[in-house]
């Protein structure tokens, strides 16, 4: 590894060596697969293949807030994609998703099947689908979609650059790390006053803009993700943000949907969920520590 103090560009990038770190043996400069592999396809007409990480955790609480709420088209099934050892790169995941990033869901309710993919595009997508968690008035809508993307333009600071120089780079550069830093706490700071002056964040209502906030922001003020990042951070400075995401975690539908494609070992966890029932009988629940 060059010295950060040492290294100088050179005139023209080329990719000629390891770049170490966690991430490492599936990170490349170029797109499309690395290998043939179909994916499976259950019983239901939603198709979800995903992974129990933050963009993940997105659409898994969206689907179970709509059972919840009464939907029972929204029944899904949910393969697990370990993007650790490069399943979204086989032929299968990148047809439907050609960029390789999970979550990738396909409807097989109409005559074709329905390719979607980046988490916000879901979002949107099964919300205007089942009519529900995306207001009709077009000011609370307005307020919804500013949020929504708010999170997926402020989300690559706070994972692919404040985690990943936190707590996933092979050295520490400090550079990195108080420049991501910086900008993270001004998000939590954003979102804090927003939450001092309303329930959720789009307003009185909750909508999937809280869904694609809550795995992020939510789960860093939780202590769940990057490690000590909660303690670093000193998220008790953002009171209110931590009180939105105690209200979230009180709805079941909130708590089922953190747990599903998870392969940590957390207790309750659903490493695929092809039934409601999964949650408490299917098979691959508990015995997947990953």
């Amino acid at each position: 590894m060059t010295d950060p103090s040492t290294y100088t560009p050179p005139r023209v990038w080329s990719w000629d060596k390891e770049n170490g770190g966690k991430f490492a043996s599936t990170n490349r400069p170029v797109a499309g697969p690395t290998h043939e592999k179909a994916l499976p396809v259950g019983r239901h007409p939603l198709q979800l293949y995903s992974m129990g990480t933050p963009n993940g955790i997105k659409v898994t609480i969206l689907l179970e807030e709509l059972l919840e709420a009464g939907h029972t088209g929204a029944e899904y099934d949910a393969w697990l994609i370990r993007i650790g050892e490069g399943d979204q790169f086989g032929s299968g995941f990148t047809a439907i998703n050609p960029n390789s990033k999970i979550p990738a869901l396909v409807d097989r309710s109409g005559s074709t099947p329905l390719n979607v993919f980046e988490s916000g595009s879901i979002l949107l997508y099964l919300a205007g689908k089942f009519d529900a968690f995306l207001p009709a008035d077009i000011a609370a809508r307005t307020s919804c979609l500013n949020w929504l993307f708010w999170q997926v333009g402020s989300a690559p600071y706070l994972g692919g650059g404040f985690g990943h120089f936190y707590a996933y780079a092979p050295e520490k550069i400090e550079y990195a790390i108080d420049r991501f830093t910086m900008e993270v706490k001004r998000q939590l700071d954003v979102l804090d006053r927003q939450l001092a002056e309303n329930d959720y964040v789009a307003g009185d209502t909750y909508t999937i803009a809280d869904m694609a906030i809550f795995p992020w922001y939510g789960g860093l003020v939780e202590g769940w993700l990057y490690n000590d990042a909660a303690r670093f951070l000193k998220v008790d400075d953002y009171p209110h943000v931590k009180a939105w995401a105690a209200r979230l975690l009180e709805r079941p539908a909130v708590q089922r949907g953190r747990l599903v494609n998870r392969t940590t070992g957390e207790p309750g966890q659903i490493v695929e969920r092809h039934d409601a029932a999964d949650f408490e009988t299917g098979p691959a629940a508990q015995q997947d520590a990953g």
